[in-house]
């Protein structure tokens, strides 16, 4: 009698806990769970964002035909040192703003401009740089110093520097100029590694590139 009392208590037992338990309303907790998901995703991507990435814009035409005015991009800093190549940004003290260039040469590097027939060399190898968009010329406004004949450079770039210049070259301010000069590694911010907004010029037109990751 003892043992069928004892069941008869569990088994009531067992049921009130059953009935205490929260009962769930179906699609709307599962869109609180999905709102929840995206909030800390959000969070995630800012993070991301904040730690490895950030946005700059392009400014002027010293990039083109790579990169055009207003376009928006994606930098890569951290833990990022420039590579030949690198499409770099970097503030740069002499014209006191901040820069978009070109790596060309790291330190250690000799760098060879040659206006005569149009060639950059670096160590003694002439880079492809089917990326420009005119030929070189000599404006006679470089760092003198530099000068190894007529229209002829020759930069040889110092520890913890880079040399760089735009892919505009006849409209680019960059390390052939005394005002800028080698760049300090220091000094740069990170590597543009993703076009994410076109923009337009300044008729209104659409720029030209697309959306993407950048060479």
């Amino acid at each position: 009698m003892d043992n069928l009392e004892n069941n008869k208590m569990n088994e009531k037992t067992e049921k009130e806990k059953t009935n205490n338990k929260p009962v769930k309303h179906g699609i709307v907790d599962e869109m609180l769970d999905w709102a929840e998901s995206f909030v800390f995703a959000g969070f995630v991507v800012l993070l991301v964002f904040i730690f490895l990435f950030r946005t700059v814009v392009v400014e002027g035409g010293s990039m083109n035909p790579t990169l055009y005015n207003s376009q928006r991009l994606i930098l890569d800093h951290f833990n990022y040192e420039p590579a030949r190549g690198d499409i770099i940004v970097a503030n740069s003290p002499g014209l006191n703003k901040t820069i978009i260039k070109r790596c060309i040469g790291v330190a250690g590097d000799n760098v060879v401009v040659d206006y005569n027939d149009n060639t950059v060399t670096v160590n003694g190898e002439v880079l492809d740089e089917s990326y420009l968009g005119e030929p070189m010329q000599e404006v006679g406004r470089f760092d003198e110093d530099h000068m190894i004949a007529f229209g002829t450079y020759s930069y040889v770039v110092p520890d913890g520097t880079i040399f760089a210049m735009g892919d505009n070259r006849n409209a680019s301010r960059d390390s052939r100029y005394e005002e800028v000069g080698f760049i300090s590694t220091e000094d740069v911010l990170g590597k543009a590694v993703f076009r994410f907004y076109i923009g337009t010029d300044g008729n209104g037109n659409k720029n030209p590139g697309k959306i993407g990751f950048l060479k």
